[in-house]
């Protein structure tokens, strides 16, 4: 364990009161009686932050990193070094993809401890694990083809499908279901549970009044926008309108002054002004596409409106399933339309 100078950085409308990051297996205090491990991903995104909290006798981890022989290495030095002799006695995760629940099914039976998660995320990550050795389906396939992908693009996600499962250690069977407004006994203080939606179906973040804490999971990040798609599974649906009450149901319950400990960046000051940032930047996200629908377009044609920055392959399959939330939120707003030519490929257009 360490501690972080907390000399307060102004960035914006936020304010980031760590000067540093803790190294790999580095425990660092983040609030009294919350400490904050930050662990490495495979990804662009290269790290998570996790976060244990004093419980007493022993520990509760929210958020578990991704299943690999790294991480499971990182986290045996955690438990050797950092924990003070104390066992891991609970175990939450916020949401179902990876690189939170990834060592959930390890952390449980290596401790002995109930995994605490939403159901929907529960569920729907077991499913997605069951991809695992499947071919892609026929629909999955149609999907990508209608958003304007070439057949080599098509290819592409044959050839990753099933993927998910890979980071993901064996669940659990049996879990403990969080619902909205639940409330966690932790160390001697109240959490409360907080749902979001969008970037995953049934996200929790928990909340704990007395010392002004909010653990918020990918529902709200500082300097990035979580990622809200589409995916074949569910077509039709509009993720983004999820997301974006989600944003405003957090900002109208939630104070402004809690230290926010999100799972990517830095902790922060300015909740409500973040979730306004957020709202705002995909709402303007949403003008420039429909305008860009004057013309008839494809979701791969629309990334200009959506992204900064070139979109390359390793973000392609990502960048089209965030252009593709957009699209069914203008389709669900009643301010586009969309059809389907003879090749297969779907054609948005301003209603």
């Amino acid at each position: 364990m360490s501690d972080i100078s907390q000399a307060t950085i102004e960035s914006g409308d936020l304010r980031y009161p760590f000067d540093r990051v803790p190294d790999p297996a580095e425990m660092v205090e983040a609030a009294p009686g919350i400490w904050w491990v930050r662990m490495p991903l495979p990804f662009q995104l290269d790290h998570i932050n996790l976060w244990l909290i004093e419980d007493g006798e022993g520990w509760t981890v929210v958020d578990t990193g991704v299943a690999s022989d790294e991480v499971k290495a990182l986290w045996r030095e955690v438990f050797k070094t950092g924990l003070g002799g104390k066992p891991v006695t609970g175990l939450v995760v916020t949401h179902l993809h990876p690189d939170h629940v990834g060592l959930a099914g390890w952390f449980s039976r290596k401790w002995g401890v109930d995994l605490h998660m939403s159901r929907t995320d529960f569920l729907m990550c077991k499913t997605l694990v069951l991809d695992t050795g499947r071919d892609a389906p026929q629909e999955a396939l149609d999907f990508y083809r209608a958003a304007g992908f070439s057949e080599r693009g098509v290819e592409s996600y044959r050839q990753r499908f099933g993927g998910f499962g890979k980071g993901v250690s064996r669940l659990p069977d049996i879990f403990r279901r969080l619902r909205e407004g639940d409330e966690l006994e932790i160390g001697g203080r109240t959490w409360r549970v907080v749902v979001g939606s969008g970037h995953a179906p049934e996200h929790v973040c928990l909340y704990c009044e007395e010392g002004k804490v909010l653990i918020s999971g990918d529902q709200v990040l500082p300097r990035i926008s979580s990622n809200v798609s589409v995916h074949p599974t569910e077509a039709y649906e509009n993720p983004l309108e999820d997301w974006i009450e989600s944003c405003k149901r957090l900002r109208a319950t939630l104070p402004n002054d809690v230290l926010v400990l999100p799972a990517h960046n830095e902790p922060f000051y300015g909740l409500h002004e973040r979730l306004t940032q957020l709202i705002d930047g995909h709402e303007d996200g949403l003008a420039k596409l429909l305008a860009m629908l004057d013309e008839p377009k494809r979701a791969i044609d629309v990334f200009p409106a959506l992204f900064k920055r070139k979109i390359g392959p390793e973000v392609f399959f990502m960048a089209t399933g965030e252009s593709l939330a957009h699209l069914n939120c203008l389709l669900g707003r009643g301010l586009a339309t969309v059809s389907r030519d003879e090749k297969g490929v779907n054609w948005y257009s301003r209603a």
